[in-house]
């Protein structure tokens, strides 16, 4: 998890950006959302945007395309029913949990540069809205949470509408 502070007048608001967590990596590498089995393979070109570590794969690394559900490990976690809302789509992760290290720890937001979709969600899972955005900074997260009723802000790539990452205010 890596976290990014911002000052708003006299407010202090920190916001952790979340990868594919450990416990749930482990049960994609066995199943994925949909039920199917790992299949590895080697990325012979590189540039696959690993969930697991916030960072495009190197040509030569083995990695698995996995069917995963965002908002349903979140709704586990806070008790949340976004009925409807839980979809799950296609990530890209490392094959073996030896070979990812996780996230760097940095400056900036993951992927950066490209447009992004930010979907917005309230605290019982339904989407509350997007924002199409120029990349991902600090502004555009600010903008994101704007409204105190979102809880969770899912970010994604317009091209295809795969999920990339999770934000959310940190506590």
């Amino acid at each position: 998890m890596t976290t990014h502070t911002t000052t708003r007048a006299k407010a202090r608001i920190t916001y952790a950006v979340r990868p594919i967590g450990p416990l749930i990596l482990k049960r994609l590498r066995s199943a994925d959302a949909a039920g199917r089995e790992l299949v590895p393979e080697t990325d012979t070109e590189g540039g696959s945007p690993l969930r697991c570590c916030l960072r495009d794969s190197t040509p030569g690394e083995r990695i698995a395309l996995v069917s995963y559900a965002p908002l349903r490990q979140w709704a586990a976690e806070t008790g949340a029913d976004p009925g409807a809302y839980d979809e799950q789509g296609p990530v890209f992760i490392h094959a073996e949990a030896e070979a990812c290290a996780g996230p760097a720890v940095g400056e900036g937001y993951p992927f950066p540069g490209e447009r992004r979709v930010l979907r917005r969600y309230d605290g019982a899972g339904r989407i509350v809205g997007g924002l199409l955005v120029e990349g991902v900074d600090e502004a555009a997260i600010e903008e994101a949470f704007a409204d105190p009723g979102v809880a969770v802000v899912h970010v994604r790539a317009v091209g295809y509408g795969c999920f990339l990452y999770e934000v959310r205010r940190a506590p």
